[in-house]
């Protein structure tokens, strides 16, 4: 079955855990606008549909998952096949749109009963896993240094991403005064081209009249 794409914009720099569903050999996409230099961790569960008992159940053993990671550039950042579950990892090099991209890698679904898998995802950028520090804490103070360092890094990704937006917002504002000039010179050599086509016909029929004596 050949592959088709589909494509998810993420808005938020923190994506909720959501599903979809996918068939056998389907890849599907989203895509994260990110600042440059930011930790991005992805998280997904997958579950394949039981015909029998009409419900997601836990994926067969053997099914894994295919994760790519690029850039609008085409530049891979990340391929690696995982089992049905797992946890990946990519720093982004330059600011901009990366796709992520999940496709199962098995084509036996339909002897399991369907081929219907239901993907649960979720998407944290700029964010470490506070978690797994503060359970190896081993007393209150670096359980609270965890804590306030996790913080520090909140407000550092906050910042990068104001910088970021802040660059776009620029990059917008001169491209449309780019384009704004443009459309000013286009409808001003317009107006000159149709006072040259009115010179022009007019010049003419006062040659056609004198040629034919009719002034």
């Amino acid at each position: 079955m050949q592959a088709s794409t589909f494509i998810l914009s993420l808005c938020f720099s923190l994506s909720p855990a959501f599903y979809f569903h996918v068939g056998e050999r389907e890849e599907k996409c989203i895509i994260e606008d990110v600042p440059s230099d930011t930790l991005l961790t992805g998280t997904f569960r997958t579950q394949q549909w039981d015909a029998r008992r009409h419900d997601f159940l836990e994926s067969a053993p053997g099914l894994g998952m295919f994760v790519t990671v690029m850039t609008y550039n085409e530049e891979v950042l990340l391929s690696r096949l995982y089992g049905p579950q797992g946890t990946f990892y990519f720093t982004s090099h330059s600011p901009g749109e990366h796709i992520i991209c999940l496709e199962s890698n098995s084509t036996r679904l339909l002897s399991f009963g369907g081929s219907k898998l239901r993907i649960h995802l979720e998407i944290r950028v700029g964010q470490h896993d506070l978690d797994a520090a503060v359970a190896q804490a081993k007393d209150k103070v670096n359980e609270v240094s965890f804590k306030l360092e996790h913080l520090i890094e909140q407000i550092e990704q906050i910042v990068k991403e104001q910088n970021y937006q802040r660059d776009r917002e620029e990059n917008f504002r001169t491209t449309s005064e780019d384009t704004n000039s443009n459309v000013l010179w286009w409808a001003f050599a317009q107006t000159l081209i149709f006072i040259s086509v009115g010179i022009f016909q007019m010049k003419h029929l006062r040659d056609f009249f004198i040629a034919k004596k009719l002034v």
